[in-house]
């Protein structure tokens, strides 16, 4: 069901992007990466997080990392990474497929600066074998997020 509320999600609000189903899994960044033969970096991978009560996802370069001390200048507060059972519950999106369209519920979005780098990132679709690619900019648009400075590059 997941794909499929990705699938209505799209169709309504951005006809012009197509899902990508691969045969092989895409759930990992690096197995994304490999499928669609780019670097982690430009895999955009969704973190699922609570800020106190609230849930929140950060989407960012596949190969970033959550900072602390940004997290927490960001947000007013240390968030905590959602378990599994909570990711799929809240988005509605198995691990592995979770990303800021068709969700179960609607919840805030930030985009990390940290995409800011590629003109086109894929991320996931709703299942763990499906993306698309787009910009990141309308990534940001098409899911209402706000811009965020949360994570850290590799060095």
């Amino acid at each position: 069901m997941s794909l499929e509320s990705v699938r209505l999600f799209l169709a309504e609000h951005a006809p012009d992007l197509a899902i990508i189903e691969m045969a092989e899994s895409t759930a990992t960044v690096a197995e994304a990466a490999a499928a669609h033969g780019t670097t982690p970096e430009q895999i955009a991978k969704t973190i699922s997080l609570r800020l106190g009560e609230q849930v929140v996802l950060v989407v960012a370069a596949g190969t970033a990392r959550l900072d602390n001390r940004k997290s927490k200048a960001a947000f007013g507060q240390k968030p905590r990474m959602l378990d599994r059972a909570e990711v799929e519950e809240l988005t509605g999106h198995p691990v592995g497929g979770v990303c800021p369209f068709g969700l179960k519920e609607s919840l805030p979005v930030y985009c990390d600066q940290s995409l800011r780098a590629f003109d086109e990132v894929i991320p996931a679709a709703g299942a763990i074998n499906s993306s698309v690619r787009l910009a990141p900019l309308r990534l940001a648009e098409l899911t209402g997020a706000t811009w965020v400075d949360v994570c850290q590059l590799p060095e």
